[in-house]
């Protein structure tokens, strides 16, 4: 599958994170673990990548990926999982114009009544831009409407590394990255590269609300993640400041307006360039689990802090890797608070997916691998009922994998 060239510094970048090692001391893992990982079989055929997963309000799983149809052409498909069986896979969109790229993957939301919302990618004509594509369907996904661009700017560069919840008044949220002070229109000595953060929502009517910068400098290719919360819409992303510091932040959408951003925790990771690297957030009522990847002070590790008040604060963090990670994480919530944290490890003769219970105590349960996986793969982790989803692309064949892990209880 081609991939788009911005995904090169990728593999670059992990190749030099990966060469460190991490000396930071962590809590003893817990003695006993209540956890059964089991493989669920993949809707998805070989040659195929870029998963993503999503829970609808009935608990089902939604899993979406592009795969290579026959023609050579990329088609972003998707299938459910209800009662352990997955529905006939069914294609949202195709065409030679769809990004095909590893870290800017599309995504599927719910929203309730057999409506469902896409989001992909297509390139710019004679460009090296892109644009974020919005679609909604009515009938479970079998057809779905004329596909809307959510930014106004209409420059041709990259928009991108989007993040959909579903919106006051229906419709959905979109969050995402947004280059076009890149483009010579828009230069200007002070932010000619500054990556901003941008939001607006979308109504089933595809109807645009207003247009909104969130952060007008942000780590320009770290994808970025949103929960609702029960005070409303927590986003966590990768900051940027003009020191180049590159730590997690958060902000909250009360009110019809964004609040200021704040750090989840001071790592003070200073890099010249992006790790390709966001954060990961999930939520369970008030309890917020927010998971990053740092390298600051040359000591690469992975970290998950903990909320207990939709997001307002969050405690000192936990180190939830076992030496060596290469980031890409995810992270789920329990009822309990404890988080599920997966992440990526390069490793002697494979790059494996981990995964890790750690409760908010700190206790840090036995981690387990999941599976292996291609250089540079983003795994997602979603989490349904007593079961947490994991989602990859598998590095022998080529083809997006499912496993659950299923907790005895919470």
């Amino acid at each position: 599958m081609k991939l788009h060239k911005s995904t090169v510094l990728v593999g670059s970048i992990l190749t030099l994170l990966a060469v460190l090692t991490s000396c930071r001391q962590t809590p003893p893992a817990a003695p006993v673990s209540a956890e059964t990982l089991r493989e669920i079989p993949s809707p998805a055929a070989r040659d195929s990548g870029e998963p993503n997963l999503a829970v609808g309000p009935s608990g089902e799983i939604y899993l979406s990926w592009i795969e290579t149809m026959e023609s050579g052409e990329p088609a972003l498909k998707f299938a459910v999982l209800k009662n352990e069986k997955w529905s006939a896979a069914q294609i949202i969109a195709s065409g030679e114009q769809m990004v095909v790229n590893i870290a800017d993957f599309p995504s599927l939301l719910p929203l309730g009544g057999g409506v469902l919302a896409a989001h992909w990618t297509t390139f710019v004509p004679q460009s090296e831009g892109y644009n974020v594509n919005i679609a909604f369907s009515r009938d479970d996904g079998r057809t779905w409407n004329k596909p809307l661009v959510p930014h106004r700017d209409r420059t041709p560069v990259e928009h991108g590394f989007v993040s959909m919840i579903p919106a006051t008044g229906g419709g959905v949220g979109v969050i995402w990255l947004d280059s076009r002070k890149l483009s010579k229109k828009n230069a200007s000595a002070e932010s000619s590269g500054d990556v901003a953060m941008m939001y607006t929502s979308v109504g089933l009517d595809g109807k645009l609300r207003p247009e909104v910068s969130i952060d007008n400098r942000v780590c320009e290719c770290c994808q970025p993640a949103a929960v609702l919360t029960a005070s409303g819409i927590l986003a966590a992303y990768r900051d940027r400041t003009d020191q180049e510091i590159r730590d997690i932040s958060v902000v909250q959408f009360e009110e019809n307006k964004w609040s200021k951003p704040k750090n989840v925790f001071a790592d003070q990771w200073k890099i010249n360039a992006c790790p390709v690297n966001g954060p990961a957030i999930a939520s369970h009522e008030n309890h917020v689990a927010v998971a990053w990847f740092t390298a600051a002070n040359d000591q690469p590790k992975v970290e998950v802090a903990f909320s207990n008040d939709s997001g307002n604060t969050f405690g000192t963090p936990v180190q939830a890797d076992d030496g060596n990670p290469a980031g890409r994480v995810g992270v789920a919530v329990l009822d309990s608070g404890s988080a599920v944290v997966s992440w990526v490890v390069r490793g002697e003769q494979s790059v494996q997916v981990r995964t890790r219970r750690i409760d908010q105590d700190g206790v840090r349960h036995p981690s387990l691998t999941i599976g292996t996986t291609n250089s540079g793969n983003f795994p997602r982790v979603k989490r349904s009922g007593d079961s947490v989803l994991f989602t990859w692309t598998e590095r022998s064949k080529d083809q997006v994998l499912v496993s659950a892990l299923d907790f005895k209880k919470n």
